[in-house]
C-alpha cells in the first residue's frame, strides 16, 4: 500500500507548491497593480492574480483532502477491496479524463496569451495581459503534466490489486 501514500503525498507536495506559486502571483499582481501602475504591468497583474485564486483554491483543497484520501483508499484495500473497482478506479478515470480537458484549456489560454502579446502595441495593458496569461497557463500545464503522470501510475497500480 506504499503506492497509495506515495501518490497522495506527492499530490500534497505539489499542492503546496501550487499554493506557494499562487501566493507569489497574488503578491506580484498587487505590486504591479498598486505600486508600478504602468499599463503593461496592470495587464500582467490581472491573469497573475485571477489564476492565482484558482491555484490557491485547488492547491488547498487537494492538500487538505489528501490525508483523508490516503485513509479512505487504504481502508478500501484492507476491508472492502472490491470497492477499489467500483469507487476508486472510476474516480481516477474521471480525474484522468479531466486532465485532457485541462490540457486543451491550458493550450488555448497559452495561445490566446501569445496572440495578445504579439499583436498588441508595446507596453499596453493587452501585451501585459497576454504575457501573464501565457505564464500562468504554462505553469498550470507543467504542473498538470506531472500530476497526470502520477495519476497514470497510481491508476495502473490500482488495477493490479486483487479483486
Amino acid at each position: 500500500m506504499k503506492f497509495v501514500t506515495d501518490y497522495f503525498n506527492a499530490e500534497k507536495f505539489e499542492s503546496l507548491f501550487f499554493v506557494g506559486v499562487g501566493i507569489i502571483a497574488i503578491a506580484l499582481g498587487i505590486y504591479f497593480w498598486f505600486i508600478i501602475k504602468e499599463p503593461f504591468y496592470k495587464g500582467l497583474a490581472i491573469p497573475l492574480a485571477l489564476v492565482a485564486l484558482i491555484q490557491l483554491s485547488v492547491g488547498s483543497t487537494v492538500y487538505f483532502r489528501s490525508t483523508k484520501d490516503i485513509l479512505m483508499v487504504e481502508n478500501l484495500i484492507k476491508k472492502e477491496p472490491f470497492k477499489i473497482q467500483t469507487e476508486e478506479i472510476p474516480r481516477m478515470n474521471v480525474v484522468m479524463k479531466n486532465f485532457v480537458f485541462y490540457r486543451y484549456v491550458e493550450f488555448a489560454l497559452m495561445l490566446c496569451g501569445l496572440i495578445l502579446f504579439f499583436v498588441s502595441p508595446s507596453q499596453t495593458i493587452w501585451k501585459g495581459l497576454g504575457i501573464g496569461l501565457f505564464i500562468q497557463a504554462s505553469l498550470l500545464l507543467s504542473l498538470d503534466f506531472f500530476a497526470e503522470k502520477r495519476g497514470t501510475e497510481y491508476l495502473k497500480q490500482l488495477t493490479t490489486l486483487p479483486k
